[in-house]
Parts: C-alpha cells; structure tokens; sequence
C-alpha cells in the first residue's frame, strides 16, 4: 500500500515521462520476446509426436512466464498500476510432470497470449506515438527550423509541390500554435493509450 501511494504522489512531469518510455519500450521488447517465443513455441509443437517437444513447450512456458513477471513490474514501476502475479504450487511427481506442468496451468496461456500481443500492440502504439510526437514538435519549431532549410523557405508537402509555403515568423506562427494544440492532444494520447495497456496487462496478467 505504501508503494502504491508513492507512485500515486509522483509529480504528473515524472509519470508522463515514465509512461512515454513505457510505450516506446513496447516496440523493441515485443520484437524479441515475439520471435523467441514464437520459434520455440513452433519448435515445441512440431516436435511433440516424438514427445521431445514437450519438455520444450515446458521451457517455453518457464520462459513466458518470466516474461509476464518482467512486465508486472515494468507496469508497476513505469505506470503505477500494481498486478497481482497468480501462486502457482509446484506439482509432485517426476521430473517430466514437472517440466509440462505449466502447460496444464491457465495463467501460463494468459502469459503467453500477453507476450505475443505485445508486439503488434508495441507496433501500433509506437506509431502512434512518434507519430504524433514527431508532427506536434516539427510544427512547434517551425518558427525557427525555416531559416535553416536550403533557401530559408519551408514548403509542404515538397519542393516542387508546394501547397503551403512558410518563409517568414508571421506565416510560422499560426503553425506553431497548430503544433501546441497538438503538443496537448499528443499528451493525452500517450497517456490514454498507456492508461490502456495498463488495464489489459491487468486483465491478462493478473492472478484470478
């Protein structure tokens, strides 16, 4: 309880920020829990008739749980959204019992289907928001980036197609007004679509 109130009295600066690195990680550590777990996930079930394949599902599902508790603390300390992780009670019986017992275990499928989601999510947010940012920031510094382009005159969308031409501070300045406004909605987007992913991890993710 006392963490919680901790990350809840962040200054909003500190949580935004923290947010926003959140969504842009998303990308990079979706790739490659994708493509490691996808390869041997595909491995495991190509290779299961021959009961090899189990003790390797076995391990990918170890691997995709680690991957779950990575991503209920990353939530935790960069969104403020604690996730309670399930108890699992190792089974007994013999080795392979316990190798392809978390294959029988619900919250290993859930762990599993967060990881492979991460990617195309980490995709979509990480356009969104460098999208936004990108266009929110160019528009902002219009003002002083036309004095540094070739001939001191900005021209969208192209050189030879110029439908908007900028080559004094009075023409930039309604721009610049234009990119704060979309400086503000870009806030809100970053933290509308982490508060988003915040709740789906939960709802993935957390003990039932």
């Amino acid at each position: 309880m006392a963490e919680a109130e901790q990350i809840a009295d962040r200054p909003p600066r500190r949580r935004f920020f923290r947010a926003l690195a959140y969504l842009l990680l998303n990308l990079p550590i979706g790739v490659a829990c994708f493509s490691t777990l996808f390869a041997l996930t595909s491995l495991g079930f190509s290779l299961a008739v021959v009961l090899i394949g189990l003790p390797l599902l076995g391990l990918t599902a170890l691997l995709a749980r680690a991957v779950a508790r990575m991503e209920r603390a990353r939530v935790h300390t960069m969104l403020g959204t604690y996730i309670p992780a399930p108890h699992l009670v190792p089974p007994a019986g013999g080795q392979f019992r316990r190798w392809t017992a978390p294959l029988r275990d619900g919250a290993t499928w859930r762990d599993l289907l967060y990881v492979f989601l991460l990617f195309p999510l980490g995709v979509l947010q990480f356009s969104l928001v460098v999208g936004a940012w990108s266009v929110s920031v160019a528009l902002l510094a219009l003002p002083v980036f036309y004095h540094f382009v070739d001939d001191g005159a900005y021209r969208f969308p192209s050189e030879s197609l110029h439908w908007v031409t900028v080559d004094t501070p009075l023409e930039a300045l309604p721009w610049a007004a234009l990119g704060f406004v979309l400086a503000v909605l870009s806030v809100l987007l970053t933290r509308g679509l982490a508060a988003g992913h915040a709740r789906f991890a939960r709802a993935l993710l957390a003990a039932r």
